[in-house]
C-alpha cells in the first residue's frame, strides 16, 4: 500500500510547486509537511515520490522558458554542425549547462545513501534553513548587481551549478537559494542570477525525477498519487516562476531570509518539544 494518499499528494504538489523555485527549500518544506501529516519521511516510496513530483515543476519551467530553450538548443545544434557558429553565446551557454551539471550528478550518485538516510533528518533541514539564510543575506549585500545574463561566463555557470551540491547534501539549504546567492556573489544582478538558477536546475532536477521514477514504482507508490502530485506541482510552479521573476526585479531577498529563519527556528522548537518526529 502506498504511504501517500491522493489528498496528501495534492497538498505536497502545492508545496512543491510553490517552493521549488523560491529560495526557501522545496525539499525542506516537503519534509516538514510530510512530518506534520504523519507521512514517514524516510520511507523509500516517500523519498521517491518527492523526487518524481519535481518533474511537474520542471515541466513548468520548460514551458515558461520555452522560447529561450528553443533558441539555446537551436544555437547548440548549429554550433555542432558548423564551426563558424560556435562563437554564439547561446551555443557556449548550452555547453556550460551540461558541464555545470556534472558535479551535482557525481556527488548525488556517490552520496545517495547519506542523502536518503542521515541527511534526511528534519534537524538537518532546520539547521540548513538558517545557514542558507545567512548565505543569502550576505550575498545580497556583497553583490554589486552590475552584470546581466549576457555577461555570464563559463566560470559563473560552473560555480553556480556546483553550488547545487549544498542543497543536495543539506535539505533545507535550498537549491534556488544556493544558486541565486552564488550568482549575486559573482556580481550578477538579481534577475540574471534567478534566470541562471532556473536554466542550471533543469538537467539536475529532471534527471533526479526520472532516476527516482523506477524506485517510486518499485517501492509501492501508487500511480494516482504520483499523477496528482506532479500535475498540481506543474500548475502551481508555473505561477510561482512568473511571480518570482517580477519580485526579484524590484526587491531584495530580505523577505525570504526572514521567512527561512522563522521557519527554521519554529522547526527546531517543534522537534525539541517532540511535536515532530525528526
Amino acid at each position: 500500500m502506498s504511504a501517500i494518499g491522493i489528498g496528501q499528494a495534492a497538498i505536497l504538489g502545492v508545496v512543491e510547486g510553490v517552493t521549488e523555485f523560491l529560495p526557501v527549500s522545496s525539499t525542506g518544506h516537503l519534509k516538514i509537511v510530510e512530518g506534520l501529516m504523519g507521512v514517514p519521511v524516510d520511507d523509500a516510496s516517500v523519498v521517491a515520490f518527492t523526487a518524481v513530483i519535481q518533474v511537474g515543476a520542471i515541466a513548468a519551467v520548460l514551458l515558461y522558458f520555452f522560447e529561450d530553450i528553443v533558441r539555446i538548443v537551436g544555437a547548440w545544434g548549429r554550433g555542432l554542425r558548423h564551426r563558424d557558429q560556435r562563437h554564439d553565446h547561446d551555443y557556449k551557454f548550452a555547453w556550460w549547462v551540461i558541464y555545470a551539471t556534472v558535479p551535482v550528478v557525481v556527488v548525488g550518485l556517490a552520496a545517495k545513501p547519506l542523502i536518503d538516510g542521515p541527511l534526511a533528518s528534519l534537524w538537518v533541514v532546520a539547521g540548513s534553513l538558517i545557514a542558507g539564510s545567512a548565505l543569502m543575506w550576505a550575498a545580497d549585500r556583497m553583490g554589486r548587481h552590475r552584470r546581466g545574463e549576457s555577461d555570464a561566463t563559463f566560470k559563473d555557470a560552473m560555480l553556480v551549478g556546483s553550488s547545487q551540491i549544498l542543497a543536495l547534501l543539506f535539505p533545507g539549504f535550498s537549491r534556488s537559494g544556493a544558486t541565486m546567492s552564488t550568482g549575486l556573489i559573482l556580481d550578477l544582478d538579481r534577475v540574471a542570477a534567478t534566470r541562471l538558477s532556473f536554466f542550471l536546475g533543469i538537467p539536475a532536477l529532471t534527471g533526479a525525477g526520472l532516476y527516482e521514477l523506477k524506485d517510486a514504482v518499485g517501492t509501492g507508490t501508487a500511480v494516482a498519487p504520483l499523477v496528482v502530485g506532479t500535475a498540481v506541482s506543474f500548475v502551481v510552479a508555473y505561477a510561482s516562476i512568473a511571480w518570482l521573476l517580477k519580485f526579484v526585479a524590484r526587491h531584495s531577498f530580505n523577505a525570504f531570509v526572514v521567512y527561512r529563519v522563522v521557519v527554521g527556528l519554529l522547526l527546531f522548537a517543534l522537534l525539541g518539544a517532540g511535536a515532530l518526529d525528526a
